[in-house]
């Protein structure tokens, strides 16, 4: 059965990995790229989401998203990561192609209305234009299949702050809006993530078998792979984005907990994502009535990067 997909993006080099994944992944037909700030401004976004459309040659719509978050100002972009450009300062050719004139929240509530319980929207950065979406059309959540979502951390360390992950950060009180909305979220978030290392290895496999796509990905990759050895000591990166392909496609790789979950909207603690775990009663009014999300925990990493350099080698 093909799932039909909404990709949620700020791109970010690991946005271009989980893009082309899908791309290629029979079984996920791709009805739009929504884009937003985050690693690159939303302006940078939406062109270099329109820019892997002409490296993959298609013809996915693209949506212009929000620019700031919805309540606070905006975080500095993380050029040491992701470089000035999103995909590690290669000076790729820029695409000359326009994003439709639907905002990033009208696509989604308009794509989600016209195929009403098939839509999963798969969101890899700050997550305001699913907040903006549900404040349209409060109807929505009623009418999307699931959200599967990189961020956020329950057990492990964040990558901002010792508790808060990069994407739930820098927009948290969106966050705190889609956790809490009346539809199921998956969270895939650094407990999963940085169980996963893509390694120059099978980048170089991938490009060899694909020279587009893969060319394209281990060119981009240098630059990040450069920032996680020098700060984590490792050799690859963290498949953060990409992920959450993989769970639409196999999500028995996957090990799930049940749990309501809160983000952390002010203080020392901002952007944190604190899990309830499912049966546990709290009396405090924050915990009453919230959805029960699903978050991964553990993961088969070896097929699923298997799946990965499968899927783009073909």
């Amino acid at each position: 059965m093909t799932r039909k997909i909404i990709i949620d993006t700020d791109p970010g080099i690991d946005d271009a990995m989980a893009i082309f994944f899908a791309y290629k992944a029979k079984g996920i037909e791709v009805l739009g790229l929504t884009t937003t700030f985050g690693n690159v401004p939303v302006e940078k976004a939406t062109e270099n989401a329109l820019t892997l459309n002409e490296v993959a040659g298609v013809s996915v719509p693209v949506a212009k998203g929000v620019a700031l978050p919805l309540k606070r100002e905006p975080l500095p972009h993380p050029d040491f990561v992701h470089g000035k450009d999103g995909f590690g300062n290669i000076d790729w050719p820029v695409s000359t192609n326009q994003p439709v004139a639907e905002s990033a929240a009208e696509f989604i509530v308009n794509t989600v209305k016209a195929h009403p319980g098939e839509v999963t929207i798969v969101a890899l950065g700050p997550l305001g234009n699913l907040a903006t979406a549900l404040e349209l059309d409060p109807e929505i959540a009623g009418l999307v299949d699931e959200v599967v979502l990189m961020g956020g951390a329950h057990l492990e360390y964040g990558n901002v702050t010792p508790v808060a992950e990069a994407n739930i950060i820098n927009d948290p009180d969106a966050a705190d809006i889609v956790f809490t909305a009346n539809w199921q979220v998956t969270m895939i978030g650094l407990d999963v993530t940085h169980q996963v290392l893509l390694d120059n290895e099978r980048l170089a496999r991938i490009k060899q078998a694909n020279p587009v796509e893969g060319d394209f990905l281990m060119q981009a990759a240098q630059h990040y792979i450069n920032f996680y050895g020098e700060t984590f000591g490792v050799e690859g990166c963290y498949f953060h984005d990409a992920s959450t392909i993989a769970y639409v496609l196999q999500p028995e790789l996957f090990g799930l907990e049940l749990g309501t979950v809160r983000v952390a909207c002010e203080g020392i603690a901002i952007g944190q994502t604190i899990v309830a775990p499912e049966g546990k009663i709290f009396p405090a009014e924050a915990w009453k009535n919230i959805p029960t999300s699903q978050i991964c925990m553990e993961v088969d990493s070896e097929k699923l990067l298997a799946l990965f350099e499968e899927t783009l080698s073909n």
